[in-house]
């Protein structure tokens, strides 16, 4: 298996990223992959914020809202995916729904993380929510943005974004996050291209559009059935859901879905003018969350 690491140069100076790299390395049949997470706050906290990005981001999404967690006393870990950020990037072949869950399953048991609130959004959304149901003694909040969960239908709008995605081997990632994001500065969106010094680097975003169960039998789709019954029938935890209402893919329509899916999920946050990552208007939602789970 041909592995691609990005160079540390391109991650020095990004604005508003000062965290410290972390590495945890994961076995696979192939040989090691190398994944880096953030891991900030006091090591004994509390509650760990358990923050997974989706495509074509990577932790940087978070950086809006990390400084309000850890303002609360809350331990913040936020790792990137194997291809992206700065975790190693196989070039082809190794992208699954399986091999992404696999791999965060296994972080999350070797982190030994507790107490933990889920904070995810967009294939972060995807794999996440499957992950609790596996070790459902480790999680006991739900902090849930503009996502869905895998079980083999997908919307028209998805299907026009991944018709798209794949007519972008070389996918702007800058530019689309501008597009998506007018809150951004030029500096910000070219954080989100530090982790792609080439094409070669971006198997991983190239594969996510693909994994997306769109048919009953797909892989990773009875493994989201089986989770959406979970949040139905067996949650116990609390739960806070944020919906960037101008995404025309995962917006209200697939929000409210997901919502009655959630036990004891109450009313959602509304952000009027977040788009899809709506991590970039992440620091009020962060603020409201808290609030809810009585941490702030």
């Amino acid at each position: 298996m041909e592995v691609l690491r990005t160079p540390d140069e391109r991650f020095a100076g990004l604005p508003g990223w000062s965290f410290e790299p972390h590495y945890l390395e994961h076995a696979t049949p192939d040989g090691p992959l190398r994944m880096h997470y953030v891991d900030e706050g006091p090591r004994d906290a509390a509650v760990t914020a358990l923050c997974l990005h989706g495509q074509p981001t990577w932790s940087y999404l978070y950086r809006k809202m990390l400084p309000v967690f850890t303002a609360a006393g809350l331990r913040v870990v936020a790792p990137d995916f194997f291809g992206f950020g700065r975790s190693d990037k196989p070039v082809d072949g190794w992208y699954s729904f399986d091999h992404h869950r696999d791999s965060m399953l296994a972080f999350v048991e070797r982190m030994d993380l507790r107490n933990v609130m889920l904070v995810c959004q967009d294939w972060g959304g995807l794999i996440g929510l499957t992950l609790p149901m596996a070790q459902p003694e480790r999680f006991t909040r739900l902090l849930v943005m503009n996502t869905g969960l895998g079980t083999g239908a997908v919307t028209e709008g998805f299907r026009q974004w991944r018709a798209y995605a794949n007519t972008q081997p070389d996918m702007a990632i800058g530019k689309l996050m501008k597009r998506g994001c007018p809150v951004l500065g030029d500096a910000e969106a070219a954080a989100y291209d530090a982790p792609f010094p080439d094409v070669r680097h971006k198997a991983g975003v190239r594969a996510f559009p693909n994994l997306v169960p769109d048919r009953d039998d797909a892989p990773g789709a009875a493994i989201s059935r089986e989770a959406a019954a979970f949040w139905r029938e067996r949650w116990r935890g609390d739960s806070f859901m944020a919906i960037g209402m101008q995404d025309p893919v995962l917006g209200p329509p697939a929000m409210r879905s997901l919502h009655k899916l959630i036990r004891g999920c109450p009313p959602p946050m509304e952000v009027a003018e977040g788009g899809h990552f709506v991590q970039e208007w992440g620091g009020p939602v962060a603020q409201a969350a808290l609030a809810h789970f009585k941490l702030a």
